[in-house]
């Protein structure tokens, strides 16, 4: 028999119904994983100023205790002051040991922001990064449907854009490339210092970033748990709230931090807000009518079709970050 609908069905509120309860469960899963399964001495944690790390810190602090946990503030050159600030005032407000270790001089080291600049000034050839701030940017998906693959640099001077140039290809993966390297080194420092006090590295990603593929391979998503991988980031949201933290994080807009100038990840990876894409993404899971979709986000169907194309799309592509390695029997 066919499931049936109240009139008034609401995708997001039947999201984030029972989130006490999930809360708990997340907290004795972070308990049960670290001590019973893996019998490590506490969780180290990549504290980024965002909603993610900050909701992980506080379950862990709940699971393990403040002496537990090991928060690590990770900055570079290009990651806006206030993840440095807002990381470590979430540190103090649970009292939880941190360090901070800027990447900067690694960064430096691969030749990651002088490979950037000149990628950058074959664009534009004006470019200097004493004045200038460069981001990424995309027209959202839902304004038009089509599907630009490619974003767009910006080049900035006092926080006003001054020129836009469509990357290529080869240009986009190659500027990518680049800024995953971020990633990656924050992982070296986070399992170098879990390796030495018998700590796990936790992991920030959830399932929606885990569903898109909005994560990087041997980055933030090489790591030994990652206890809000089944949550929506409504529902981060939703445990942000019911967990007192910082209102400044919950409201702070979303971002990979890797640009000189804010960048979003809504606009430039998803294509689409959070509050709608989960509600498509539940939707699918869930087998809801196209009519609740609609109900529920205040899409029309045009814009419905759209953005279910383009998910089927990141989630192709997620399915090769998130495969093991094949191995030759």
């Amino acid at each position: 028999m066919a499931k049936t609908f109240e009139n008034e069905f609401e995708i997001k509120k039947e999201m984030l119904k029972n989130s006490e309860t999930l809360k708990e469960n997340l907290s004795a899963f972070i308990k049960e994983t670290v001590r019973n399964q893996f019998r490590k001495d506490g969780i180290v944690i990549g504290v980024s100023g965002g909603v993610d790390s900050a909701v992980i810190a506080a379950l862990a602090v709940d699971a393990l205790g403040s002496d537990r946990v090991h928060g690590l503030i990770l900055p570079e050159k290009e990651s806006s002051p206030s993840s440095r600030e807002l990381g470590m005032d979430l540190c103090r407000a649970l009292k939880i040991h941190f360090e901070e270790v800027p990447i900067t001089p690694m960064l430096e080291s691969f030749g990651i922001y002088s490979r950037k600049e000149a990628l950058i000034r074959e664009l534009f050839p004006s470019y200097d990064p004493e004045i200038h701030t460069t981001s990424l940017t995309r027209p959202p998906l839902i304004a038009g449907g089509k599907s630009l693959i490619i974003p767009s640099l910006v080049l900035l001077k006092d926080r006003e854009a001054i020129g836009t140039k469509r990357l290529s290809a080869s240009q986009f993966l190659y500027v990518l490339s680049l800024q995953n390297v971020k990633q990656r080194t924050r992982m070296i420092i986070e399992y170098m210092h879990a390796e030495k006090m018998n700590y796990a590295v936790c992991g920030t990603t959830n399932k929606t970033e885990l569903l898109t593929g909005f994560f990087v391979k041997y980055g933030d998503g090489g790591v030994d748990l990652e206890p809000i991988a089944n949550c929506y980031k409504s529902q981060v949201y939703k445990l942000a709230e019911l967990l007192h933290i910082d209102p400044r994080i919950i409201s702070r807009s979303p971002s990979p931090d890797t640009w000189s100038h804010f960048t979003s990840d809504e606009e430039v990876s998803l294509r689409v807000s959070y509050d709608i894409l989960d509600q498509l993404l539940y939707a699918e899971e869930h087998n809801l009518p196209r009519e609740i979709v609609q109900q529920s986000t205040k899409l029309d169907m045009q814009q419905i079709d759209w953005a279910n194309k383009h998910i089927i799309s990141l989630k192709n592509a997620a399915r090769m970050l998130q495969v093991s390695p094949p191995v030759f029997q």
